[in-house]
């Protein structure tokens, strides 16, 4: 029961911010596979709320980004520069998953496309963070 309730909290961290839950997970003392399998549910899961439930978030979206225009800011020149691919494989590190999900959205981002390159960047980037981490920890733990 233990570690489902540590699971569960690095997935709802996760959910907020992929950084935050693989620090929380090894704190947590989860073994790290656990902690990077938890992290990418979490993100995944969020970017899945944004892309598939956030009907009125997309239409609210679409109308800001109409007034502003579609290159402003980092993800949007990686957007212009790399589309889909780059957005799904950057934005889990740079922005968050819910937060990439939804400029993904505002920047007319096919939905499907979006949610698979958002997933395989969340995936890739929660095994990066938690060999780090746990090659950081052996570091500095080891005599």
């Amino acid at each position: 029961m233990d570690v489902l309730w540590k699971c569960g909290t690095v997935a709802l961290t996760s959910m907020l911010e992929l950084w935050g839950a693989i620090p929380v997970g090894f704190l947590l003392q989860l073994p790290p596979f656990l902690t990077g399998l938890f992290s990418a549910i979490g993100a995944i899961a969020s970017a899945g709320i944004v892309i598939f439930l956030g009907g009125s978030l997309r239409s609210w979206l679409m109308k800001r980004v109409e007034k502003k225009g579609k290159n402003q800011g980092r993800m949007g020149r990686i957007w212009e520069k790399y589309g889909v691919i780059g957005l799904g494989l950057a934005s889990p590190l740079l922005t968050g998953a819910p937060l990439g999900a939804a400029i993904g959205i505002s920047l007319g981002a096919p939905v499907g496309k979006l949610m698979w390159w958002m997933s395989i960047g969340i995936v890739l980037w929660s095994i990066i963070l938690t060999v780090a981490v746990a090659y950081g920890l052996l570091t500095f733990l080891t005599p």
